[in-house]
This record gives structure tokens, sequence and C-alpha cells, in this order.
């Protein structure tokens, strides 16, 4: 292949994901550019031999940087993910998340990009599931901004695709963890639990523990990546036809969770219960049959993940 024929754009590529994206792609010999806008990405979380350019995805200047640059393959990690936040200011979210998206989108079929990877959410487009693990087919209902905008972004993805033939894939990512999670503000709760745990905090659970959640680890994400950028796609008829749910397919609940966190990490703090959170989700796991069938599957269990984020955020933070 010839170099631009290999070259990807990560959108977000300093953060907590794009960055593993980032590095993913370059161990597999890409050319990688990674453009963020620092307002939670950080520097050097961007790898070595990647080209990096500060800029916001709503820029009038992306249309420029993408002619300029022609990558093949552009990577959407870029992203409002604070469900809260979605809450409180539904427009600030819609801005990023939905008229960023469509500044990407057409800045990528401006320059002849080939492919678009948009990175969705399994665990706020599915809603309460009625079946567990949940396939992509499953019915939509999101119950937040952010979930509405996500499943905004793939309708978008499905139009570029059916008028102007801008090929995309939709990645529905299930609960991500791992190294270079941030264990401050909207932070996964592993993140936090480690956080506490580095600190000589007590765990605390809210509710009676036992919902469960589907935790999958950063580098089987950014592997998922990679097995979507060159996958023969059908010519879709619904969003669901080119989605990928990004999971484990096992439930793991939140108080095996800390029981967990513990073993691995060696602490000796107690575990506290507080009122649940109203409108938590008691059940989410994903069916990954999809993906599988694409040639990949996950390869860190949960207590090996568990431990190097924890060692990770221990020497780091």
């Amino acid at each position: 292949m010839t170099e631009s024929s290999r070259t990807v754009l990560v959108t977000g590529g300093a953060g907590f994901i794009g960055s593993h994206v980032c590095q993913a792609y370059r161990d597999a010999g890409w050319r990688v550019i990674a453009l963020d806008n620092l307002s939670s990405g950080k520097i050097d979380n961007v790898p070595d031999d990647v080209e990096f350019i500060e800029m916001d995805i709503r820029s009038d200047e992306l249309s420029g940087l993408m002619q300029e640059r022609r990558p093949a393959l552009v990577n959407h990690h870029a992203a409002q993910i604070d469900v809260r936040l979605s809450v409180a200011d539904p427009r600030l979210d819609a801005s990023i998340n939905v008229d960023g998206w469509l500044n990407v989108l057409e800045s990528a079929r401006g320059a002849d990009v080939r492919r678009v990877v948009f990175v969705s959410s399994g665990g706020v487009v599915y809603g309460e599931p009625e079946q567990v693990p949940t396939r992509e087919t499953a019915p939509k209902a999101p119950i937040s901004p952010y979930g509405v905008s996500k499943l905004t972004g793939e309708h978008y993805l499905f139009y570029f695709r059916k008028v102007h033939g801008l090929e995309g894939v939709a990645l529905r990512y299930s609960n991500v963890y791992g190294p270079r999670q941030d264990p401050h503000g909207e932070a996964g709760v592993i993140a936090l639990f480690s956080r506490r745990l580095i600190e000589g905090r007590n765990l605390t659970i809210f509710g009676d523990g036992e919902q469960t959640r589907d935790y999958v680890y950063v580098g089987d994400v950014a592997a998922a990546n990679l097995a979507v950028s060159e996958v023969p796609l059908p010519d879709p008829e619904s969003i669901d036809d080119v989605a990928f749910n990004v999971a484990t397919g096992v439930e793991a609940s939140v108080r095996r969770l800390a029981e967990t966190m513990l073993e691995v990490s060696g602490g000796h703090v107690d575990v506290e219960f507080a009122p649940a959170r109203p409108g938590e989700l008691l059940r989410s796991a994903l069916d990954t049959a999809r993906l599988r069938d694409a040639g990949w599957a996950p390869e860190i269990d949960l207590a090996e993940g568990l431990r190097r984020t924890y060692e990770y955020i221990a020497e780091h933070v």
C-alpha cells in the first residue's frame, strides 16, 4: 500500500482511549496523525512517531487539514463523554457530539477519505435492555442527551454512506478501563476505586452492588479498532448493519469488582454502601459475536486488567 492508503487521522488522539488506538495503528505500520484540543487529553499520552495536531473538531480549519494530509481512514474518538454534563447542558453536548461530528464527516468527504470509524456507546444507546448480553439489533432507547447524541451520530454515519458513499463503521463500547484513564472527575468506577485504594479510603458502592457491567480492557478496544478498519462492510440497510459491540460479553457486578480490586491491589480498606442512584442500569453486557466473526476477541481478563490499571494509576497519579 502507498503511504496515504495507510494514513489514519485519530480525533481525540491524546485521550485515554484514543491514545491507545493511535499506538495500535502505529504498531501495525500505519502513519498516524493524532488530533486533539487537549480539553481532557494529555500530550504525554501521544505515542512516539505519531504526528500531533492541536485542533478542535469544530474548527473551520479541519477541512483544509484533511485535504492537506489526505488520510485514508478517520477514526473519531473526540467527544463529550460526561453523561451528567450532557443532562446539565445538552446544547454543549450536541455542539461537540453532533456539530463536531458533522464537521468531521464533511471534512472527510471533501478529502476523499475511504472510511470513518465512529465511536458510539453500547452502554447508553440500548437503555435498559430486554436481553443480556445485548445484540446490535436490540431496540435503541437512550435516556440521556449523551446517548441521544451518540445515536444521532450513527444515523449521520448511515446517511453519509447511503447518499455520499462514505464508508462508515460504528463501535459501540461497553465500559472501557485501563492505563491512562483519569481517576478524577467523570472517571470510570475502576479508576475511581484505584484512586481510593491508593489514598487508603474506603470504597463506596451505590445500591446493593449487584448491578452488572461489561468491563473491557483498553488494549482489547484498540485491537477492535484495527479489526474494523479494513474489514469488508455491507451496503447497509440500517445503522445496525455496520455497528459492532466492543465488550467481553461477561457481566461483572460492582460488588465483585470491588472484591477483585482489593485482591489485586493488596488493599485493606472497607467497602461502604450508599443509596442507589436514580436511573442507574441494573444489568449491562454486550453480545460480541459479530466482532468475533471479524477476527477479534478480548485477550485480557478482568483480574489482569484491573492489576495493570491499578499499577499504572499508582505509579502516575
